[in-house]
């Protein structure tokens, strides 16, 4: 039985795979499997990676489900106790399993291990990503929704549970389409100690198109139900501010495609110390230049200019 599993959810990726898969052939640490979950992929990408033809690969395909069904038929298949998940266009560097592994020897008491990763908003452009505790610390994390506020802690090809953990927390929620991740990371952080290593193990790819968002996108995504942690947030001002944070990017993306009413519905709860003034202003700014606004914010971060209004 391997160490580790790997879970790589496959959707339309043929572009980004193979070097997403290299990245996990040059491991320094090698005890794993990889499983990967062709989620009704209608491109190149099933071929790709069955041109592979890699002894520790298995391939599962099922019907387009989305990511939540697909990492969680990987975790059900895994022969491991330890699952490690991977996008299937983001980039391990080759310490990123020995890292998680000595941090599991390190800090056996954990339901969560992450590494520290690197982002890639550019062709040609890459930043780093710091945390309030600083580089040299490994181990637990004493507060880890105030720890994810600027960044977030736990980034999904970064992360690793148990076995043990799966079956507590059960699986991500399927009817979830966007931030079903969040959502994940949230009733384990809840639960368990999390731990993360001093290590910089993962390139994160965060390149978008230059696209608006449409009424339709916005609208059709199933959000996660943050109203759920009411009573947990009651007792967390750290909690409170981080979901407060999430509820503010909701709302202002229903801003910019004119839904008011889930704009009020988001906004409803946020504590008004939870709003910074620049953000404020957003609210109060036209949807329509609001839009161009975000397109610019786009374009910009091509060049490796990139800023946030949420802090």
């Amino acid at each position: 039985m391997p160490f580790f599993s790997i879970i790589i959810p496959l959707f339309n990726k043929e572009k980004f795979l193979k070097a997403t898969l290299e990245s996990v052939f040059e491991q320094t640490f090698s005890d794993f499997e990889i499983l990967v979950i062709n989620d009704g992929s209608t491109d190149k990408s099933l071929e790709v990676v069955e041109s592979i033809q890699h002894k520790k690969i298995k391939i599962y395909n099922q019907k387009n489900q989305g990511v939540s069904a697909a990492r969680n038929l990987g975790i059900e298949k895994s022969t491991s106790d330890y699952c490690c998940f991977l996008d299937a266009d983001d980039i391990w560097k080759p310490n990123h399993l020995e890292s998680l592994f000595q941090l599991i020897q390190k800090f056996p008491d954990a339901g969560l291990y992450c590494n520290r990763y690197e982002i890639q908003i550019s062709k040609n452009k890459i930043i780093s990503t710091t945390f309030e505790f600083g580089n040299s610390h490994e181990g637990y994390i004493n507060d880890f929704f105030k720890s994810s506020l600027v960044n977030r802690i736990a980034l999904t090809s970064a992360c690793c549970i148990s076995k043990k953990t799966y079956h507590e927390i059960q699986g991500f929620d399927t009817e979830i389409t966007n931030g079903e991740d969040l959502d994940y990371w949230i009733r384990i952080a809840l639960k368990y100690k999390i731990a993360i290593s001093n290590q910089n193990t993962l390139i994160y790819n965060f390149r978008t198109d230059n696209q608006s968002i449409s009424k339709i996108n916005i609208e059709k995504q199933k959000l996660p139900n943050l109203e759920k942690y009411h009573s947990e947030e009651k007792q967390n001002p750290s909690l409170k501010r981080f979901l407060d944070l999430y509820r503010i990017e909701y709302a202002l993306h229903f801003h910019i495609c004119g839904n008011t009413n889930k704009k009020k519905f988001y906004l409803k709860n946020v504590a008004k110390e939870n709003i910074n003034p620049k953000t404020k202003l957003l609210f109060r700014t036209p949807s329509i230049l609001l839009e161009k606004m975000l397109f610019t914010k786009r374009y910009l971060k091509q060049f490796g200019i990139d800023f946030s209004v949420y802090h």
